[in-house]
């Protein structure tokens, strides 16, 4: 019998587990506050941060029927180097795992940035994820880029960029 090749996209979940499971290198980058900041969200954005805001929720909560209806059919996801490409993809596999591994953390949201013009807006998130590992507290520092787009269904999200790595 002969074995298939691991696939190289891993979804948030496993990806987020891995970062708690490295061990905590030294970054140049390392955020040093622990302090949300002043968010710098656009007027015209405020409405796809909503959907953002919606989406999040929807997906820690489990509700992947809400959730997926706040992306577009052809939505790209990304993350470590691997592509979901299709809203249907993405509920079919990795958003019940993102679901599990988001009911065991507490999400903080240190800011946010958004702007629109006409129909698309771009938000982007910077969060830590407090968690625990072996029995120890661990926090996980989470960047997110989502692209949306307004049609006659209103704000819905068409791209996904997930980042993570363990706090120092």
């Amino acid at each position: 019998m002969k074995s298939r090749p691991m696939s190289p996209r891993l979804p948030i979940a496993v990806s987020l587990a891995a970062a708690f499971a490295l061990p905590f290198a030294a970054n140049a980058h390392d955020a040093r506050s622990a302090e949300p900041v002043a968010d710098a969200v656009s007027a015209q954005a405020q409405p796809a941060v909503a959907v953002v805001e919606r989406f999040s929720s929807a997906l820690q909560a489990g509700d992947l029927d809400l959730a997926g209806s706040l992306l577009a059919d052809d939505v790209l996801i990304l993350e470590n180097g691997g592509a979901e490409r299709s809203r249907a993809e993405y509920l079919g596999g990795h958003a019940r795992h993102d679901a599990q591994f988001l009911k065991q953390v507490h999400t903080q949201v240190m800011r946010r940035t958004a702007k629109a013009e006409g129909d698309l807006a771009w938000v982007g998130t910077e969060s830590e994820l407090h968690g625990r590992k072996d029995g120890k507290p661990t926090t996980v520092l989470s960047t997110e880029t989502m692209l949306l787009q307004r049609g006659a269904d209103g704000w819905r999200i068409a791209h996904i960029h997930w980042s993570s790595r363990p706090k120092r």
